[in-house]
């Protein structure tokens, strides 16, 4: 028996919420830990521990926009959560 469509949400969100969580977790967590770089006195030591937890935030962060019921509005925290982190990472 297939899915009731009115739960089943458009292409377009479909491909917002996976790109979200694909590209946008991903650049998200990179930037976080290039912040951690800047903020920690020993960049080395976030290189050692982001070849794990990279990996593990960026996990995170994908399963996240799925929680939206906008795939764009995911991408909007995305970007601005970034803006945020770079302008934080020039103080």
């Amino acid at each position: 028996m297939p899915a009731n469509s009115k739960h089943l949400s458009s292409p377009e969100q479909r491909f917002a919420k996976l790109s979200a969580g694909l590209l946008g977790g991903y650049l998200l967590s990179a930037t976080l830990h290039y912040v951690l770089g800047i903020w920690l006195g020993n960049p080395a030591y976030v290189v050692v521990t982001s070849i794990y937890s990279l990996y593990l935030v960026w996990m995170l962060l994908f399963i996240v926009p799925y929680l939206f019921t906008n795939g764009w509005k995911a991408w909007a925290y995305y970007l601005g959560i970034m803006l945020a982190l770079l302008l934080l990472s020039t103080l």
